[in-house]
């Protein structure tokens, strides 16, 4: 269990109530007859970011924590009542004063108004909801043509039965949500130090394979262009949940850092850490190297909320609590 978070929530509170007038962080507070609390959320997102939801629960005149139940936050755009998604809020401190969730917006997302409904019942069974509006920016992202060969064909096509279970695999671990989960609350760092970028994350990639046919895919990650052998860190603090060489992704490697939230580095020459190691942040876990559907030496580093892809750079600029 993480330590620290209500000292740091009070602190980052303060600072974000004196200026709120300049920062895109809406904070509203709530009483009613069980429950105060503080909400902090963010007013502005765009597509491929994410929609992230703080909740600071006080104590009554007594002296008691009464915690919400079953605490749940839903996105929906104005125009239309459709959810782009939702999710349960958890506790991330012991005494249970403090919840966080996020929401994982697509990059295909349109641009518009939205409001965020957080429910939640009370010691009875009531049930309440308080609403929070959202504005998704528009985004442009980049489109690009790769050629394959026929080895990189053979890879895309590849239909057995060895591929699918890895991609099974690899699946039941992004969409999985472990509340006891709680390695890290900071920022991101980048796991290599070359700031040379091949792909950009929301690429929309057209991929030619050698038979002459085409594919259209999303690119759900940041390619650096590094040599074979780069050193490559953990981003962040975490638990490594899968170490293996995939067909589509050679050597690779996945870290939970919170409920819902992994790092995922791929095409990697070796693998450093292993299952179930814990690793800090700026730890070497791996080199990288040019392994599974790839069409030179690079790191692909990636970032996944509750299974959607989201954009890496959020993570090196935003706390959420």
């Amino acid at each position: 269990m993480l330590t620290g978070f209500s000292l740091k929530k009070a602190v980052a509170l303060i600072i974000a109530t004196a200026i709120i007038s300049i920062c895109s962080a809406g904070i509203k507070v709530t009483k009613g007859p069980e429950f105060y609390f503080m909400a902090e959320f963010n007013e502005m997102t765009a597509p491929g970011d994410i929609v992230y939801f703080t909740l600071t629960v006080g104590k009554t005149s007594e002296g008691l924590l009464i915690q919400p139940r079953i605490p749940h936050i839903k996105l929906i755009r104005n125009t239309t009542g459709k959810t782009p998604g939702e999710t349960d809020l958890f506790p991330v401190n012991e005494e249970g004063s403090l919840y966080f969730g996020a929401i994982a917006l697509s990059t295909w997302l349109e641009p518009g108004d939205f409001t965020l409904i957080y429910t939640y019942a009370d010691t009875l069974g009531t049930i309440y909801a308080e609403n929070y509006e959202i504005t998704v920016n528009g985004k442009s992202f980049e489109e690009e043509e790769i050629p394959l060969s026929a080895s990189n064909t053979a890879i895309k096509t590849d239909n057995s039965t060895t591929r699918t279970a890895q991609i099974d695999r690899l699946n039941e671990i992004l969409f999985t949500v472990d509340p006891s989960a709680l390695y890290y609350d900071g920022l991101f760092i980048q796991p290599v130090d070359s700031e040379r970028r091949t792909a950009f994350f929301g690429d929309r990639r057209t991929y030619v394979y050698n038979t002459g046919t085409r594919s259209v895919s999303e690119h759900y990650g940041i390619d650096f262009g590094v040599p074979t052998g780069t050193p490559v860190k953990a981003c962040g603090k975490g638990k490594i949940l899968l170490a293996e060489n995939r067909i589509s992704t050679g050597w690779s490697l996945v870290i939970e850092h919170l409920p819902g939230l992994y790092s995922l580095y791929y095409h990697l020459d070796s693998l450093i850490a292993k299952e179930g190691d814990l690793v800090e942040q700026g730890e070497l876990i791996g080199k990288s190297g040019s392994t599974g559907l790839s069409t030179g030496p690079h790191l692909h580093w990636e970032i996944r909320l509750n299974g959607t892809a989201v954009n890496p750079d959020y993570f090196r600029e935003h706390l959420f609590f």
